[in-house]
Parts: C-alpha cells; structure tokens; sequence
C-alpha cells in the first residue's frame, strides 16, 4: 500500500516538511538539475538532497520523461475520447485485462482511465500525425469497442494552430504543491 507524500515526510524526517515540497517543486520544473543544483536552492547539503531525492524516486516518481514539441515530432493532433460503457458486471475483469491489452499495443494513447463526467465514464487522451490516423484510430476503437459501448465523442485540439492557453507541461503543477 503507498502513503502519502505527508507520510514520507514523517517516515524519513529527512528535511523539513516545506523544503522537501520544494524539492520536490523543483524536481518537477527541471528534472535534470543536479543534486548539487537542488541543495543550493534549498540551502541543504548535496548528500541531504541525494538521500531524498533517492526514497522520493523509489516511493513517488513513476517514471522521468520530456515532453517534445508534439508538432516538430509530425503530430497535428491531440484527442481526447470520452465515452459511456455499458454495464456488464460478470465480464469487468474480462473487459479490464482486454482494455489494458488494446491501449497497449497503441502507443499514440498517452492516458486511458475510467472516471466520471459530462454523462461519460471513460477518457482517452491520444496522438494523431494527421486526420486520417485519428479516423482510423476512431473506426478501430468502434469496432473493437462498439459491443462494449453506449456511445463515445472526441475533444479534438489542433497541435500548433488555433488559440491555445498554454502549452502542455507538468512544470505548471511545480506551483500548487
């Protein structure tokens, strides 16, 4: 069972409450700062920030990434799928372990969850290099999906054109911990 970031702070005791969030606020802006980096921004040691950094990265970090600029790597669209399963609960499992199996043999799908809103309990947020994969992706979905189904709809959002609020960063969330 994982504990939360409060309980790290209390298990490991290793910085104060305020500089381990800092640390880990820093972490997320840029992740390829050094330790050495890190412990003077914090005014601790190297070795402090090593530790941490250390048990933070076994317990909370999933996995270090970069985030590309999606149109400069050929993507022309971000899409996000909602859809309404219908209810079948003899088979979750079998649906579960076949969702799992579909998602991962598309690596363009970038999040799938269940999860509740706008009459709808499941998202996908996935990658398309132009119109006609994300149509393809879409008749794929239905097909291997359709059975399973109520009805789905597509958020679309043009990569690189359009009116955009800001880019799709995790450095933005380095501010609300």
């Amino acid at each position: 069972m994982h504990q939360t970031f409060k309980g790290l702070i209390t298990k490991y005791c290793i910085m104060k409450p305020q500089k381990l969030l800092r640390l880990v606020s820093e972490m997320l802006k840029n992740s390829k700062k050094s330790d050495r980096e890190l412990a003077g921004i914090l005014g601790v040691s190297q070795p402090t920030v090593s530790r941490t950094r250390a048990r933070i990265e076994k317990e909370y970090i999933k996995t270090y990434t970069i985030i590309p600029d999606f149109e400069k790597l050929g993507y022309q669209i971000m899409a996000f799928t909602f859809a309404k399963t219908k209810a079948y609960p003899d088979v979750s499992a079998e649906i579960s372990g076949k969702s799992k199996e579909w998602v991962s043999k598309r690596p363009n799908v970038i999040f799938g969850a269940g999860g509740e809103g706008l009459g709808k309990d499941l998202v996908l947020i996935s990658f398309h290099k132009k119109y006609s994969a994300y149509a393809e992706f879409m008749r794929s979905f239905a097909m291997d999906w359709g059975n399973y189904l109520d009805n789905f709809e597509s958020f679309l959002v043009s990569i690189g054109a359009g009116y955009k609020l800001r880019d799709f960063d995790l450095k933005y969330l380095a501010d609300d911990i």
